[in-house]
């Protein structure tokens, strides 16, 4: 892991289904400066019952949750045509299962990192299995209580994988005053490990706030338009504010510096020695 704030800009179900949007909020990740890019991966008839799948949901593809959960998830073609299009304009991808199956799936790819998402961290056939794998996993903490969080770090202890926590709060958007940033030191002074932010508010004040607080990750959803039809677009970043969060988010690390004390600058020195020169 790169000592700079890792950046994922989280895609997700964002795509709508579409290849051609998929492809374009990769290329503009890229160019914003995210160090990935993240999907998310299911079989819907493990993570959701029949009677939900059958039930009324009017969109853009039908009129039931089935309609709509199936357009949104992608398969082998997709993900195929998503790998060889990060390969070429040099970015890595990885996504979150939710579900066993997804698991596997995502093998083939040879991923260089792992993600749970807060839904799965009490999902303890999912969790061994991704722990398995023994590659960097990044472990969503929102829903969660110290119990199931406390059980999700020792199966990754257990089996000896690398993982960071990401303070999460799972609504969509997030409300600003429900952040509890402060969580960043609880959980790092807990578990002795690494802790970044996955952020679900609108706008960019407290994924600021949580960088300055020393995390490791930075995930945020991303959109071409936050107009458009989803869940999860209000609680996504356009290219334009990704790209500013990005920014300010380097900008905030060369700030904080060292925690040495008192180190003076080549130039500070300049101006003190002209500025004292009347004291003898």
């Amino acid at each position: 892991m790169s000592k700079n704030v890792f950046i994922i800009g989280e895609i997700g179900i964002n795509h709508n289904g579409d290849l051609k949007i998929a492809k374009k909020l990769i290329e503009e990740a890229k160019k914003s400066g995210c160090d990935a890019i993240k999907f998310q991966k299911r079989n819907i008839d493990l993570v959701y019952t029949k009677e939900f799948l059958d039930s009324f949901r009017d969109s853009p593809w039908g009129k039931t949750q089935r309609d709509q959960k199936q357009a949104l998830d992608f398969g082998e073609k997709e993900y195929d045509e998503i790998d060889k299009f990060c390969k070429k304009i040099g970015i890595c991808w990885f996504a979150s299962a939710w579900d066993l199956d997804s698991v596997e799936f995502l093998k083939k790819y040879d991923l260089k990192y792992n993600k749970i998402a807060s839904a799965m961290i009490v999902d303890e056939k999912v969790l061994t299995e991704v722990a398995k794998q023994k590659k960097h996993t990044f472990i969503s903490t929102g829903m969660s209580r110290l119990s199931e969080i406390e059980n999700a770090v020792k199966i990754f202890k257990n089996l000896n994988c690398p993982f960071e926590l990401m303070h999460c709060v799972s609504t969509y958007p997030m409300k600003t005053e429900d952040a509890n940033l402060k969580t960043i030191y609880a959980l790092r002074k807990k578990f002795k490990c690494n802790v970044g932010y996955s952020g679900h508010e609108s706008g960019l004040a407290v994924s600021y706030a949580a960088v300055s607080m020393g995390i490791t990750s930075l995930e945020r959803h991303i959109t071409l338009d936050r107009a458009m039809y989803g869940s999860d677009q209000a609680a996504s970043l356009e290219i334009s504010g990704l790209t500013i969060l990005i920014n300010v988010v380097r900008k905030i690390e060369k700030a904080l510096g060292n925690e040495k004390l008192g180190f003076i600058t080549k130039e500070e020195g300049i101006i003190a020695k002209k500025l004292r020169s009347h004291i003898k």
